[in-house]
């Protein structure tokens, strides 16, 4: 009897194991969070267009996600009521790091069309999706 009940507390313990989400899947999902919540405290008129990777090759992911933390620090806060969220925001995603497959990339940031920040951070929530 006891043999049974240990049996079925290690198989309880390793389904659990099994079943929780990776370590990055969970700062992914904290990234995108962040990009919701940084969304609305973005000044989208009368700003710089910013140089955003839509759809990058294979190789290139690595490279797409520097170019997308780079242009996060060129946003502004829509007004200064928002400007703690705002500040709170871009430091969680400047630490975002991505490790690609190491190869080079042939393009650069300033190769992809430049946007609106609302449609640049659009384009980040999907590559992290992707990714």
């Amino acid at each position: 009897m006891e043999r049974m009940i240990i049996f079925f507390v290690l198989s309880f313990c390793s389904t659990m194991v099994l079943a929780a989400p990776s370590r990055r899947a969970v700062k992914y999902k904290q990234i995108l969070k962040t990009m919701e919540e940084l969304g609305p405290t973005v000044k989208d008129k009368d700003v710089e267009l910013l140089h955003t990777p839509e759809n990058p090759m294979e190789g290139c992911l690595d490279t797409a996600v520097t170019c997308f933390k780079e242009g996060t620090l060129k946003l502004q806060p829509v007004n200064s009521q928002a400007n703690a969220t705002f500040a709170k925001a871009i430091r969680v995603i400047s630490k975002f790091t991505f490790r690609g497959p190491g190869k080079q990339c042939e393009f650069s940031c300033e190769s992809y069309e430049k946007k609106t920040p609302k449609e640049f951070l659009k384009s980040f929530a999907n590559l992290i999706k992707k990714v």
